[in-house]
């Protein structure tokens, strides 16, 4: 241990490295904490933009519906019961955030020059309004009020500048109903903008109460029921535990078959994380590997010398392990340090931006799992120390009678 920590004061100028060699030490460590920072903010960039993305399209149509069984086109469904058993006490459930009653009703917006197909989404007194209220850029969300309609609708700021609507204007809506066109007059209350294109130019937000007397439904008659999570994670498994504790008559669709397509997307990004850190986990290893190599030519009079004395082939690979390693830990400590210094600067200060048109965010988005940067250093030490057990095994070779005279 005592050698082992002799050779390692020569990297910062004591000991009997070579110039050349204190020089590749330092390129060693150079890239290992460059790779490890790569690493990082790869991974919370990946992490970010999944997080966001997931949270506009959630944000639409909730982790889990809950509507009647239907095969065709999802804006046709028979109207199911607001007087379930589960409803509302699903939100007593630990994994629930909040459960909300919803009704859908294709419509075309007409002004003097353009018109918009959309969907309006009827919402109920119990709609959970985070999601819109972090999104709204001028107005207000709705009033419910238990006695009479509100004549109010919420649309995205892509529908009011494509159609030169603003807010507080009159909004004319026709809808077809059997055959028959029933427009609806009604006031712009509030613009939203989430950045997700094809839902800002498709969704419109409005009273459920309009849309259930154009669908000719009974007060207690909606579409069905949203359930919100407190964790994307829980997704699947809620997803299974309703599908077996509704009446049959109901079904459970998730947030993941709606938007399949945008989810197969994010999915795959994990994927060039993975390619990414083994990337730099090769190069990594690489490099340890032949400044160790380096090491054990550069001392081979030294290793000669100790064998000579009786020292073992494991002792003296256990030095240049010793070695290896520290300089492996000074590599990682110092990419987290330039990792989560940049990521966190990334993300309080913005400084990165991105053209949201085509990323659907408007700035470079972080999130650092803790439990990711603990497998990421605990990952990179372990295999670099398990790559540094093949190039000691040199040692065993090396001859006493020869190698005292390689210098």
């Amino acid at each position: 241990m005592f050698i082992a920590k002799r050779l390692v004061s020569a990297q910062t100028g004591g000991g009997s490295l070579s110039k050349g060699t204190k020089i590749i030490l330092g390129i060693t460590v150079s890239s290992i904490s460059l790779g490890l920072a790569v690493m990082i903010l790869a991974m919370s960039i990946v992490n970010g933009f999944q997080k966001e993305i997931r949270n506009k399209v959630v944000g639409f149509g909730s982790h889990l519906q809950i509507t009647e069984f239907n095969f065709d086109n999802p804006l046709n469904f028979k109207p199911i019961l607001i007087n379930q058993p589960f409803y509302p006490h699903l939100d007593t459930l630990e994994e629930v955030r909040s459960i909300q009653a919803y009704a859908l009703k294709e419509g075309i917006i007409k002004t003097d020059d353009e018109i918009q197909g959309v969907i309006a989404k009827g919402v109920y007194k119990d709609f959970n309004w985070d999601f819109f209220k972090n999104n709204l850029v001028e107005g207000k969300t709705l009033d419910w009020n238990n006695s009479d309609k509100s004549n109010d609708v919420i649309i995205s700021r892509e529908i009011s500048k494509k159609l030169n609507i603003s807010l507080n204007d009159p909004l004319l809506i026709y809808f077809v109903q059997n055959g028959k066109s029933r427009p609806r007059k009604l006031n712009v209350c509030g613009i939203y903008h989430t950045g997700m294109k094809q839902l800002d130019e498709t969704y419109v937000l409005m009273d459920i109460r309009h849309v259930q007397k154009l669908n000719n439904w009974e007060e207690n008659q909606i579409s069905g029921f949203e359930l919100l999570l407190n964790d994307y994670d829980d997704l699947f498994r809620m997803d299974e535990f309703l599908y077996h504790n509704i009446p049959p008559e109901l079904n459970t669709v998730s947030i993941k078959d709606q938007y399949f397509e945008i989810f197969g997307w994010l999915e795959l990004q994990d994927m060039n994380v993975i390619v990414i850190v083994v990337l730099l986990l090769l190069v990594s290893g690489v490099n340890i590997i032949s400044v160790i190599l380096i090491l054990i030519l550069e001392k081979t009079n030294f290793i000669g010398v100790m064998k000579a004395n009786g020292s073992t082939n494991w002792s003296l690979r256990k030095i240049f392990l010793y070695l290896g390693t520290y300089l492996t830990v000074i590599g990682i400590l110092v990419g987290n340090i330039v990792g989560i210094g940049l990521a966190l600067i990334q993300k309080y200060l913005k400084p990165i931006t991105l053209p949201q048109e085509s990323y659907y965010i408007e700035h470079v988005p972080i999130h650092l799992d803790l439990q990711h940067l603990v497998w990421l250093n605990l990952g990179t030490l372990t295999l670099c120390f398990i790559i540094l057990i093949f190039p000691t095994a040199i040692i065993s070779n090396i001859s006493p009678s020869k190698s005292i005279k390689f210098n």
